[in-house]
């Protein structure tokens, strides 16, 4: 029995996207394998042990953009900076 042409063409385009996956997941698979991951559980328990306390607030779009970029170059990043400029704050 003779294919029809729509299932000759969703056949190639399964093979294609099966011939696709293993390049992608194998690119992506390295490089989170080379990273090491901290689940959120883990992180939370190096913050504690750290005395670091959440503390979440609403900021202006400018001065939370301000804040970023300072970030990137402080050199405790964006927990650091904070911290650093509300002592400052408090202290004047």
């Amino acid at each position: 029995m003779a294919m029809k042409k729509t299932d000759l063409e969703k056949n190639k385009a399964l093979k294609l996207n099966n011939a696709m996956k293993p390049s992608t997941a194998e690119r992506f698979g390295k490089a989170a394998a080379a990273a090491p991951k901290v689940d959120r559980r883990e992180q939370r328990k190096l913050d504690q042990a750290q005395g670091l306390v959440a503390f979440a607030c609403k900021l202006n779009g400018d001065l939370a953009a301000e804040l970023k970029e300072r970030a990137a170059t402080h050199p405790e990043g964006m927990t650091g900076l904070p911290n650093e400029v509300i002592k400052r704050g408090l202290a004047g």
